[in-house]
């Protein structure tokens, strides 16, 4: 068994209003940013590298990026097993490229397991990552989720604002996270028919629950999360190296 690794990276961060280049009217895109003067996408790239069981890491990015990643995984010594290929317009399309790619290049095997990660979650962990591999050989698709805190409340959109319908019992809900992953064979098929019915999911679990196919849940952390609204950086950066 094989372990390979997704990260979609094409995102431009349009919720960004931060992180501004010098004669740019668009944000820079979020996984380029820094953290402790290292990039987001690096902080990623590097807790992957970590795991002993990882095979080879494929970061999926907009053509024009492409030389971009590449000098940064130069630059900061990551080893030959990062490829970088190219994305879509959407997560969807990119995690699907940088799938067909990856069973081209290396003949991936149906009880291989492959985990999909949100380029702009810079905090991930070894062990989460560990446990989210063990689940997925496990059950044959997992997901990192964080259980609901607050009551969770169902509502209904009117012209007037919002109206409650119910209350969700807590126990019945987890936000995800990523690493999200299955093995090989099931999510080559997730997405298959996926593309097949012109669905387009939320993220790799939707594809591989309206395929049939059982998602286990591996714990969260608070701090594995994305990446969205300024003053995220300053966050991650206090938990990074103000916590210490």
């Amino acid at each position: 068994m094989r372990v390979f690794v997704i990260l979609p990276a094409a995102g431009i961060g349009t919720r960004m209003s931060v992180g501004l280049g010098v004669g740019s009217s668009s944000p820079i895109p979020k996984q380029f940013l820094t953290i402790a003067g290292v990039p987001v996408l690096v902080h990623c790239l590097r807790a992957f590298l970590a795991v002993e069981r990882v095979d080879a890491i494929y970061v999926a990015v907009r053509r024009t990026e492409i030389d971009r990643v590449r000098a940064q995984v130069a630059e900061f010594g990551l080893r030959g097993n990062v490829h970088v290929v190219e994305g879509g317009d959407h997560r969807q399309e990119s995690v699907s490229n940088a799938l067909a790619l990856l069973v081209s290049d290396c003949g991936c095997d149906e009880d291989d397991v492959v985990l999909v990660h949100d380029a702009a979650r810079p905090l991930i962990d070894v062990p989460t990552i560990d446990r989210t591999i063990d689940a997925v050989v496990e059950y044959g698709a997992a997901i990192v989720g964080l259980p609901a805190v607050d009551t969770i409340k169902q509502v209904e959109r009117t012209a007037h604002g919002a109206i409650v319908t119910a209350t969700i019992p807590r126990e019945r809900i987890v936000q995800a996270q990523t690493p999200q992953g299955a093995r090989c064979g099931l999510l080559q098929r997730a997405f298959a028919e996926a593309a097949a019915d012109e669905f387009e999911g939320t993220d790799e679990a939707s594809l591989l629950e309206r395929a049939g196919i059982i998602v286990a849940v591996v714990a969260g952390s608070a701090t594995n999360f994305k990446i969205t609204q300024p003053g995220d950086i300053e966050l991650a950066e206090f938990y990074l190296t103000g916590a210490k």
